[in-house]
């Protein structure tokens, strides 16, 4: 896939560098100078751009891009105007990096179509969730094993764990799957709430709207998410 992140502070630089090691194709842009020559060797291409000028960004192979990550964040201001010269370029995808609440409130304005907060998810799992198809979330166990949650595909639903062969094809561990299911509130109104089924057994039936956490190698689990 192709990627387009501004912004190679902590966050955008590790990130940019993670979907390069995957094989993707990254253009990782910054304003400053020292940060493009640091990340050069590292990600598939840098460029130093001023990403508030709308000329300028019109120019990047926006066509072709299937994600844009803003991930600017020590200027509030300079996010949310390259947030909007994007959202108003139509790209594909569009995710930005919120800094706090009334932040997010304004690119939520916006239209953007996914929020970043770096002080709460790390590259790691946003490059899994970028990666990987029907991703939740993931919490990396070491660096060749993760746990993954994904919301089930259609065509397993209604199947058994011991129907998809998840050990014997794909050399996955099912763990447990979670699902939404309605609660009374103290005031008597209802909501849904996830709620984790125990422990996985060969005969749990997957429900369409379940989450399923599997255990695996990255390898592995890239396997099995992309089938």
């Amino acid at each position: 896939m192709k990627y387009i992140i501004i912004g190679l502070g902590n966050f955008g630089a590790s990130l940019a560098e993670k979907l390069t090691s995957q094989g993707n194709e990254v253009i990782g842009i910054d304003n400053r100078m020292i940060k493009v020559d640091a990340f050069k060797e590292k990600i598939s291409h840098t460029i130093c751009m001023d990403a508030t000028d709308e000329f300028t960004v019109s120019g990047l192979p926006l066509k072709e891009t299937d994600v844009v990550i803003i991930a600017i964040g020590e200027d509030q201001g300079a996010n949310i105007m390259t947030t909007a010269i994007f959202k108003n370029l139509e790209v594909k995808r569009l995710i930005s990096r919120a800094i706090d609440p009334l932040h997010e409130k304004v690119l939520k304005a916006i239209g953007v179509d996914e929020i970043v907060h770096p002080e709460e998810e790390t590259a790691e799992r946003w490059a899994k969730k970028l990666c990987l198809t029907h991703v939740v979330d993931s919490f990396e166990i070491s660096d060749d094993f993760s746990i993954l949650e994904i919301n089930i595909p259609d065509k397993y639903a209604g199947k058994t764990i011991r129907e998809l062969q998840l050990r014997r094809k794909f050399n996955v561990l099912a763990l447990t799957t979670i699902r939404k299911e309605e609660v009374n509130s103290i005031v008597g109104k209802t909501r849904n709430e996830n709620k984790v089924q125990g422990v996985a057994s060969p005969d749990t039936i997957l429900e369409k709207d379940d989450i399923l956490v599997i255990y695996g190698s990255n390898k592995d689990l890239r396997n099995f998410t992309n089938h």
